[in-house]
């Protein structure tokens, strides 16, 4: 157990018989981001060890389109050393996706490598992204960054099209728990002009033992550092928003972080997500968003990065005005 609390990449369902979802998501973008694709492998435990699955949800942005691969329990296979994922010969790791599926409605094929990983920074006593929140048994879901950043090497056959990932970029996650949180926002984006700046802001309504509180994980790669706002190092955020945006403000002692992230509702397709035991919750997500950012040092009083993201990740649910620790003013 303090291997994989210390590791959160690892899987975490070995001994957990009912009631219970364990997914890692992987969104990949080619070079030119003409493509913008994720892949959701996982597996789904149910009221009874007979009523449960292991499945692969694959998201194509620009075709606004998803497939939902179902398999069965025992088709999920895993490796802690070092950590894979198998369903049914499509294999999941941090160093290479390799699919080989085929039927009447999709067919997947080939290898892809991953290289240049940006790992989320930690240490034993606030290991991954959540940090010591991993310690504690109870919580409903529990969420890891497993790569910020990272750049593809490889093709995929899909439909009979050929796809050249070389070049593009990599992002990894992964939730596992009981349910997705009543009310989150998700923004993703790593696809700005200069390859090398990458976001990612989870926010959510956390349920903690008889009470909620708003925990948030926030992280902005730039000039080859990670800086962190979180809820662990007494961060603060501040959400707005319209039908149009999402604006979100972080601040710590030194930096300011603003995401404004763009909703056009044609961008959305629908996933499944888990709620106690079934994946029948419906998701919209975005893969092809725009977002905005504006990195700011407070002591010097100088914006250090301002750019915009193509192809970014958006999804939010709930009440959003519930999440700020601020008050907060709708346009």
């Amino acid at each position: 157990m303090f291997k994989k609390i210390l590791n959160p990449t690892l899987y975490h369902g070995a001994k957990k018989k009912t009631n219970f979802f364990e997914g890692w998501y992987y969104k990949i973008t080619d070079k030119e981001n003409k493509h913008s694709f994720a892949f959701i492998p996982g597996i789904i435990k149910g009221k009874n060890k007979y009523d449960g699955h292991s499945f692969i949800q694959i998201l194509n942005g620009n075709k606004k389109e998803t497939t939902y691969l179902t398999y069965t329990v025992d088709s999920f296979k895993f490796s802690h050393k070092p950590f894979k994922i198998e369903i049914y010969n499509n294999y999941f790791s941090l160093q290479e996706i390799k699919f080989n599926h085929y039927d009447k409605n999709i067919q997947i094929i080939g290898a892809l490598k991953l290289v240049d990983l940006v790992k989320w920074p930690d240490s034993i006593w606030n290991p991954g992204s959540m940090g010591f929140y991993n310690y504690l048994s109870f919580m409903e879901c529990y969420s890891h960054v497993c790569c910020i950043d990272g750049y593809v090497i490889g093709k995929l056959l899909i439909n009979h099209e050929e796809i050249d990932f070389t070049g593009g970029k990599i992002y990894i996650e992964k939730n596992w728990g009981k349910r997705f949180p009543e009310n989150y926002i998700w923004v993703q984006a790593n696809n700005f002009p200069d390859k090398d700046i990458a976001l990612t802001v989870s926010i959510g309504k956390v349920p903690f033992k008889c009470f909620y509180f708003n925990g948030f994980l926030t992280a902005f790669l730039w000039n080859t550092k990670v800086y962190k706002f979180t809820t662990i190092n007494h961060s603060k955020v501040e959400i707005n928003h319209t039908k149009n945006k999402i604006n979100l403000s972080f601040q710590n002692n030194n930096h300011e972080l603003n995401v404004d992230a763009l909703i056009d509702k044609n961008d959305f397709i629908t996933i499944k997500g888990p709620v106690d035991g079934k994946m029948n919750r419906d998701v919209l997500e975005s893969i092809t968003s725009i977002v905005k950012v504006e990195f700011i040092d407070l002591h010097r009083e100088i914006i250090l990065f301002s750019g915009i993201s193509q192809n970014s990740g958006l999804e939010f649910m709930g009440d959003l005005d519930s999440l700020s620790n601020k008050k907060v003013y709708n346009e």
